[in-house]
């Protein structure tokens, strides 16, 4: 049925009694590749959302249909971009209702390195609310790169570690460290902290964030900026298998901070082609990844791991986003 919502996957039961104002949104991605965070064809992520109803959701669509001849299947946002008229439109009847979130992986993934190996990080790690080695992340960014076939071996032999056990993935870490220009971060990425990290890893540490998994960032950025500091954000989601339980649980406590509940309030899963909210979200999404020039944002770029923006200023603005 359309606008039906269910966990799935995993997903986080809404609490049955919610204090304070509560706002729901619909969220889908874009460039999601699991934890192949190195493909050069899919860069960025970007994480969408909208607080529209079901009902201004199916009139939203069925007027796009109306406006612009599309065929009867499922939109896609890349006949979005080869109608710039249907883009603006689009954009323009979201404007102040959607949000865009966009997220470079591989800077994610050199802000999990330092995160996971410099502190203790939490579920909040790789969001506003732990900026402690954010500059230290982005010095090392900024660095590596200069570094070619060096940096994507690192980059690489961390992905091998995060995902195998035993020694070997180890050691061609800490190899791959050494063939690099030397660096202050470097320097601190000890081979003890490393180990460390390591055997916290074989042993299912589950207080350490998913160390390949952008989404949960994305989604809790997404659910602050909603939250604005008084709200709590009740969330309905494309079906997505990085969102289970126990991380959304554990991403709720994180967010939660001090006394006060947590903003994420809850989130059930829903399929695109059956929700129409979470079809918007979308084609949001997918327009704004594909519209920028070369994948890549331009403000990821500048500003670091992830950029947040309302694409529904114009239709550029979707470009700075995705």
């Amino acid at each position: 049925m359309v606008g039906m919502a269910r966990v799935l996957q995993g997903g986080l039961l809404p609490a049955a009694a919610r204090p304070g104002a509560v706002v729901e949104i619909a969220c889908d991605e874009s460039g999601f590749s699991g934890t192949n965070l190195l493909d050069p064809a899919s860069p960025v992520i970007t994480h969408a959302s909208v607080d529209l109803s079901t009902g201004e959701a199916v009139k939203l669509i069925a007027e796009v249909r109306g406006r612009f001849p599309f065929a009867p299947y499922e939109l896609k946002s890349g006949k979005f971009l080869r109608r710039p008229q249907a883009l603006e439109w689009f954009l323009g009847a979201l404007h102040g209702r959607s949000h865009v979130h966009a997220v470079d992986k591989e800077l994610f993934l050199v802000t999990r390195i330092v995160d996971l190996l410099l502190g203790e990080p939490s579920y909040a790690a790789g969001t506003c609310l732990a900026q402690r080695h954010r500059s230290a992340a982005l010095a090392l960014y900024q660095a590596g790169r200069e570094a070619g076939d060096d940096w994507t071996a690192f980059l690489t032999a961390f992905v091998d570690l995060a995902r195998e056990k035993r020694r070997r993935p180890v050691e061609r870490f800490l190899r791959a460290r050494d063939a690099l220009p030397g660096h202050a971060v470097l320097s601190e990425l000890t081979d003890d902290r490393v180990w460390t990290l390591a055997a916290r890893l074989d042993s299912d540490d589950r207080s350490l964030p998913p160390p390949l998994e952008p989404l949960l960032p994305a989604l809790a950025e997404t659910v602050l900026f909603w939250s604005r500091g008084d709200r709590q954000v009740l969330v309905t989601h494309d079906e997505q298998s990085a969102l289970t339980a126990g991380r959304l649980v554990r991403l709720q406590q994180a967010l939660a901070g001090g006394d006060g509940p947590s903003p994420l309030a809850g989130l059930t899963m829903a399929d695109s082609r059956q929700d129409p909210r979470v079809q918007v979200a979308d084609l949001l999404a997918g327009a704004a990844r594909r519209s920028g020039s070369d994948g890549r944002s331009d403000a990821a770029r500048r500003s670091g791991s992830a950029e947040s923006a309302d694409p529904t200023k114009s239709a550029d603005s979707a470009k700075s986003a995705g």
